[in-house]
């Protein structure tokens, strides 16, 4: 199972991106994913998560700016970013709960997470 990230760059204060990530390979179902980002000299934190019913949470930092959503018949994960600030600068990651599917046998959820995209926030 992979998971790819993309959409980030570099975008002024009060801009917006979209981040798109692509889970692949032998998928069997995906719970719940997320997003999290890390920003230089800090830990890792949670942006949004979205359950496979669709449920939301997001971190109060992005609340009303963020809006994460998935297509799970594409099996991708979205993250549109509104209003963008400079201490949103970070790497962003996607992850997801996964259950695979290999030599016939459906295997235990598994937490999977993509290589990071950067998002810079600067004028």
């Amino acid at each position: 199972v992979q998971l790819q990230a993309s959409g980030g760059g570099l975008v002024e204060p009060g801009g917006s991106l979209r981040l798109s990530c692509a889970a692949s390979g032998s998928i069997f179902s995906i719970n719940e994913m997320g997003w999290y980002r890390q920003a230089p000299g800090k830990e890792r934190e949670l942006v949004a998560v979205v359950s496979r019913g669709g449920d939301t949470n997001y971190a109060d930092a992005v609340k009303g700016r963020f809006t994460i959503s998935r297509d799970s018949a594409k099996n991708m994960l979205y993250l549109q970013m509104n209003s963008l600030k400079p201490e949103d600068t970070a790497v962003y990651s996607c992850n997801a709960d996964i259950q695979t599917f290999t030599g016939g046998s459906v295997h235990p959820e598994y937490d999977y997470w993509g290589q990071g995209t950067l998002v810079t926030v600067s004028s």
